[in-house]
């Protein structure tokens, strides 16, 4: 039996597949080993983030498709969605209201963090 998702639940998972996926409700940022791999792995980086769809308990024990891992061409990347107050100084008083969250998406190699 799947458990079912709470509408809050859902509806934080929807804002997350649409920044991982379009770039679309919040910002993107990498660390500085992403951005020196260049501009090309930038992209293939991206489109493999886009298209990761390997959530699970072990990475995804919430169900809000926050975080994941992705190996490309031999670099293994992780990102990683943060829920921010519109003025990026606090936590969002509610990931599932984009009127009051500022989401930010951050790239990183697994060997930085």
């Amino acid at each position: 039996m799947v458990a079912s998702v709470s509408q809050q639940t859902a509806r934080v998972r929807g804002l997350n597949d649409q920044l991982r996926k379009h770039h679309i409700g919040g910002r993107v940022v990498m660390t500085r080993g992403i951005a020196a791999l260049g501009q090309e792995m930038v992209m293939r980086i991206n489109q493999a983030v886009r298209a990761f769809d390997a959530f699970g308990p072990e990475n995804d024990p919430y169900g809000e498709h926050d975080f994941g891992t992705v190996q490309v061409e031999g670099h293994v990347v992780m990102f990683k969605i943060d829920y921010f107050d519109l003025d990026l100084q606090y936590a969002s008083p509610d990931p599932a209201d984009p009127n009051v969250t500022c989401r930010v998406l951050t790239l990183i190699l697994a060997e930085e963090y």
